[in-house]
């Protein structure tokens, strides 16, 4: 809990890391934060995490905002639909909301991932029930970011 250099975590093989060029202005980013995927998944259930961070110029990675959809729930809290494994889906992450000023020589930094734990808790990617399935499998996720596909963040900027 609470803030942790996220550089560690960034290494990992199955974390998507994009980050800005260094700022040569302050960015002032305040309100709510979401994350638009269009991704696709080899199992039934899966989560996609989203996480800002600020890059500070030493290189630490200072997270900011996170958050979670299991796929499972992505059109109803209340309803679950399952995945067609290899469709692409429309996902919404919201970050909640933020108040930040990124300094000069920081960089913004947007990491994707499949799992945030112990933050979040786990998915088998199954489909069964998170508290009474025994089995999982290995989800291969596929995040696309092209002109049909245009996964995004969208950031609350203030005009300085």
């Amino acid at each position: 809990m609470g803030v942790q250099d996220q550089r560690q975590v960034e290494t990992r093989q199955d974390v998507l890391v994009y980050t800005s060029a260094p700022l040569t202005t302050p960015l002032e980013v305040t309100g709510p934060l979401v994350v638009t995927l269009f991704a696709a998944s080899s199992a039934p259930d899966t989560d996609f995490t989203a996480k800002l961070v600020d890059v500070r110029p030493d290189g630490y990675a200072q997270n900011l905002a996170d958050g979670i959809i299991r796929a499972r729930y992505r059109a109803s809290r209340l309803i679950p639909a399952l995945l067609t494994p290899g469709q692409v889906y429309e996902l919404t992450i919201d970050l909640w909301a933020t108040s930040h000023v990124f300094l000069p020589g920081h960089s913004l930094r947007l990491e994707i991932a499949s799992s945030n734990f112990p933050r979040f808790d786990r998915n088998l990617n199954t489909g069964e029930d998170q508290a009474t399935g025994t089995r999982w499998q290995t989800a291969a996720q596929t995040i696309f970011h092209e002109q049909r596909y245009p996964s995004h963040i969208l950031l609350p900027v203030i005009p300085r």
